[in-house]
């Protein structure tokens, strides 16, 4: 396993934390109406054996809430309403939880009443709760949290319950103990997780709200600041296939660098910027590479773009080999020789994997020199969802892969004609495809058509490929393969445990063919005697490395622990406090 690699999934599991937050601030209203509702009901009838003041102190009660939830809104640092909500509704929903908690003590232990005692440490409970939301994601000092943080638990407390009680509920000396304890290990374990990271990473804190507010607002600034800060310059290689005919040119582009981190941050959308540029004529295929090398910042986009009038032609030619398909057991290997540049296209769908680790590519690239190919050009089709290639299907990759550049090296070569087509002029909008659509090359070899697909999609789900590939063959369309250009571009805040859809998850597998062949047949019309010509070019640029990923892990999961470690502790006097 990589060390990169292994930094980005710990990383990514994390992600799945921020899909606890409801997908929309209404239903945060709504439900800590609802919660609140509920705690006054048991607080007024179980509690205090009120019933009757339901009727007047529950109307005041979520007034005060919806008052207080707008004061929160004003005082936090991006004044973000639906973040005051989110915030209100996971206090309440504490506090609700010690309140019925407190009930089943009463009942299990067989205590003479009820005390109070448990709605104000609910209180408190949700006090403290408040602190640690206000100092790491919504960006307030402990000191302004701590002015702030009584607010709404207090003010909801008063209306529940009665004037006379006020004083002997909250002065209590066992409730005044409790109230520092809870608060005290809040805000410890607040100054101890926003240092976690330390010395590399000065803040966990603003780094997690700067991804929040990427993630909310597209307010990609603070992040971008963040992660180009930690970058480093890097010469960075990309590889393309140029045909021209007098229909045109299209150009198969194989980047070095990674898209990602994550929509809208850095390269995100990189391949859509790519295919642009090149007058969407274009594949950007997914090279054998992974987040280290991703551009931080979309000025590194803009600069790594405006080098691509800087192409130095390697090769010329008009002659391929047909293509050459191996397997071994999972894995499959497509590869074509044009001239002395082999181009292999490397795959485990269904089954999925992912990314192509760099040993793979590196073995291949030493396979291919000891049989004096002049280049060879590595795409990971990124086609089928899985986890990282274990070493099993890693040795049967490099397998197909040798005997595929064996198998090129005899086949004889011919003159080429290639037809391109995409979904531009195509109703294909689907929130599980990027806006670069779908492409489909048809390559003519020897009087026989071959067809290549292509998504510009994170991943594909698993089968959708096979699906594709039989609907073709029923039709007599021989399509070799079908690749994605792992786009980290999305149209909204996808709520997975990923953070995206493959493509296929939302659209269904027969539309998605018949998308595919639609194209085909119009790349088939378009097909022209073509010569094409292998490009490279560098460019110097800042790429993110895998320091800053290993650190960002490293600090995530240091505050991740101290998070545990208070939560049982405070969990262990909470429980102690229900036999007292």
């Amino acid at each position: 396993m990589t060390e990169s690699y292994d930094d980005v999934s710990k990383i990514h599991k994390r992600y799945s934390l921020t899909l606890l937050t409801p997908s929309s601030k209404y239903h945060s209203l709504i439900f800590s109406a609802i919660i609140a509702t509920i705690t006054s009901y048991f607080v007024l009838t179980a509690y205090l054996d009120r019933q009757n003041d339901l009727v007047f102190r529950l109307p005041i009660l979520i007034g005060v809430l919806l008052i207080t939830q707008k004061i929160d809104a004003r005082l936090i640092r991006t004044r973000e309403y639906s973040k005051a909500l989110h915030m209100s509704l996971f206090g309440n929903m504490s506090w609700l939880a010690i309140v019925l908690m407190g009930m089943a003590a009463y009942s299990v232990l067989g205590k003479a009443e009820l005390s109070l005692l448990y709605i104000a440490e609910g209180m408190l409970i949700f006090t403290s709760f408040r602190i640690g939301l206000l100092t790491t994601t919504l960006g307030l000092s402990m000191r302004k949290s701590w002015a702030i943080c009584f607010i709404q638990p207090l003010a909801m407390y008063f209306v529940l319950i009665p004037q006379e009680l006020w004083i002997s509920s909250l002065l209590d000396p066992f409730v005044i103990g409790l109230g520092v304890t809870f608060l005290t290990i809040s805000s410890v374990w607040s100054y101890l997780t926003d240092r976690a990271g330390r010395p590399e990473i000065k803040s966990t804190h603003e780094l997690i709200q700067a991804y929040l507010a990427s993630r909310g607002k597209e307010n990609y600034a603070e992040v971008e600041t963040i992660i180009e800060s930690r970058s480093y310059q890097s010469s960075i290689l990309t590889s393309q296939i140029r045909f021209n005919s007098n229909n045109g040119e299209f150009r198969m582009v194989l980047p070095e660098i990674h898209p990602g981190p994550y929509h809208p941050i850095g390269g995100s959308n990189i391949t859509y910027r790519l295919y642009k540029t090149l007058n969407s004529s274009a594949m950007i295929m997914h090279s054998v590479s992974d987040h280290a090398l991703n551009l931080p910042s979309q000025k590194a986009v803009t600069e790594y773009l405006g080098t691509f009038s800087t192409n130095l032609v390697l090769k010329k030619g008009s002659n391929c080999t047909e293509p050459v398909i191996v397997s071994v057991n999972k894995a499959r290997v497509t590869g074509i020789l044009f001239e002395k540049t082999a181009i292999l296209f490397l795959s485990l769908s269904p089954h999925g994997m992912e990314d192509v680790p760099n040993y793979i590519k590196n073995e291949i690239e030493q396979i291919a020199n000891n049989r004096d190919f002049e280049r060879i050009l590595v795409v990971d089709c990124h086609n089928a969802m899985g986890v990282e290639i274990g070493k099993d299907d890693s040795q049967d990759m490099l397998k197909a892969a040798k005997a595929t550049l064996e198998t090129l090296v005899t086949k004889e070569s011919y003159p080429l004609e290639f037809g391109y087509a995409n979904s531009n002029a195509m109703d294909v909008n689907s929130i599980d495809l990027g806006p670069g659509g779908l492409g489909v090359l048809c390559l003519k070899i020897n009087g026989k058509k071959f067809f290549l697909g292509w998504s510009d999609s994170n991943n594909m789900e698993n089968g959708t490929r096979e699906y594709v590939v039989n609907y073709f063959a029923k039709n007599d369309m021989n399509l070799v393969e079908l690749c994605t250009s792992d786009t980290h571009f999305s149209s909204i805040v996808v709520r997975t445990r990923t953070g995206y859809y493959p493509f296929g998850k939302i659209s269904k597998p027969e539309t998605i063919a018949t998308w595919y062949y639609q194209i085909a047949k119009q790349a088939e019309s378009n097909l022209q005697p073509t010569s094409f010509e292998i490009l490279e070019h560098k460019a110097d640029v800042k790429v993110m490395g895998s320091a800053i990923l290993e650190d960002f892990s490293k600090a995530l999961d240091k505050s991740l622990l101290l998070t545990k470690g208070f939560a049982i502790g405070s969990f262990i006097i909470f429980i102690g406090s229900l036999f007292l």
